[in-house]
């Protein structure tokens, strides 16, 4: 037996450890956020944990710079703001291969992951904003339900919700709220693992819960403040376990993302399928998506103000690049590359998993 084999904690060590829960060292309240029933809800539930909370004077947020970007960051990344969602959130984009169409209950995430989705795409100080106004955001969504046919929804592309959940209840209200739906399905995403306050919860299989994972070169360096991928995995396991046997009888889905080319990249991505396989030892509705690690310019210039000693591979020189029909640039792998990777995976998973489906490679 390996020393890695010897120090993996057991199921019974993982089930008896807390979760990981991100507390935010100030909470910020506008007046528009405490106006609504769902703000006075989150309020109840930060002062229950003994936050400190502000009331803002205004609907505005400020005093979150620093004297450079690194301390923008800090002070951003450790606070909470409860505002309104503006009316263009009530606008929703289509987000494909992920789902139909995207909404959000939060924009920015408590983690610290050095290649960072969000790095570029929101403006501001990465402070975490929570939208008070949920019950409008879920009443908007009935706009874009086709009649008779399966409408998919993400709510993950800003935020991790399952990281922030234990502030706001929000990600449990859309479960909830899909539950209620004739053909609509919520999609989510996270890298943390309090899934208690989820199990119990009317989803009638309407709500897709998946687990971001990454090989542990990747996980255990670039993915500061998360839940080790073993917690994720055995979080994901109970979602998806039926409920007769203390499961949440979810469909579940692992996002494996982003998929770097590493040293001894096959043997890593190896070890992670079969901790999944190991997780998920029984039947269960299992989808895979397969993401491809890739950056913009803008990205890299905002990780690397983050994240100055990064050791995230951003050399341009060795990737190809690909431009989008807004004239937009991204840096990815070479197509030699990423065949072998897409190979590699779509081979491993299907001889591991042979009933689950890979919804897309990118």
């Amino acid at each position: 037996m390996s020393n890695a084999t010897a120090e993996r904690p057991t199921l019974l060590e993982l089930q008896a450890r807390e979760p990981r829960l991100w507390m935010p060292q100030q909470v910020l309240f506008t007046p528009a956020a405490l106006a609504e029933p769902w703000g006075q809800q989150i309020l109840s539930r930060v002062q229950s944990l003994g936050l400190p909370v502000e009331e803002l004077p205004r609907n505005r947020l400020t005093g979150l710079r620093g004297e450079d970007e690194r301390a923008t960051y800090s002070i951003a990344k450790r606070t909470l703001a409860v505002v309104t969602a503006p009316p263009s959130a009530l606008k929703l984009s289509p987000i494909p291969p992920s789902a139909d169409w995207q909404f959000h209950l939060a924009e920015g995430c408590p983690a610290h992951c050095q290649y960072c989705y969000l790095a570029g795409s929101l403006q501001g100080p990465p402070v975490i904003r929570v939208f008070a106004n949920l019950p409008q955001i879920l009443g908007n969504l009935a706009a874009y339900e086709q009649s008779g046919k399966a409408t998919t929804f993400e709510v993950s592309c800003y935020t991790d919700p399952l990281g922030i959940e234990h502030l706001t209840g929000s990600l449990a209200e859309c479960i909830r709220y899909f539950g209620t739906r004739q053909d609509e399905h919520l999609r989510w995403v996270s890298k943390f693992d309090a899934i208690n306050e989820l199990l119990d919860l009317p989803h009638n299989g309407h709500t897709r819960c998946r687990a971001s994972v990454n090989a542990e070169p990747v996980s255990g360096r670039f993915e500061g403040g998360t839940a080790p991928v073993t917690a994720r995995l055995q979080a994901l396991r109970r979602l998806a376990l039926p409920r007769s046997q203390g499961g949440g009888g979810y469909p579940v889905g692992l996002v494996i993302a982003p998929i770097m080319l590493m040293e001894d990249w096959p043997e890593h991505y190896s070890q992670l399928l079969d901790s999944i396989s190991e997780a998920l030892d029984f039947d269960c509705d299992l989808t895979f998506e397969l993401i491809s690690h890739r950056f913009t310019p803008g990205s890299k210039e905002v990780l690397m103000n983050w994240y100055p000693k990064t050791r995230l591979d951003m050399d341009e020189a060795k990737r190809s690049v690909k431009r989008n029909k807004f004239g937009g640039t991204k840096y990815v792998y070479d197509a030699s590359s990423m065949k072998e990777l897409r190979s590699f995976f779509e081979r491993e998973i299907a001889r591991r998993f042979p009933q689950a489906r890979i919804l897309y490679w990118t």
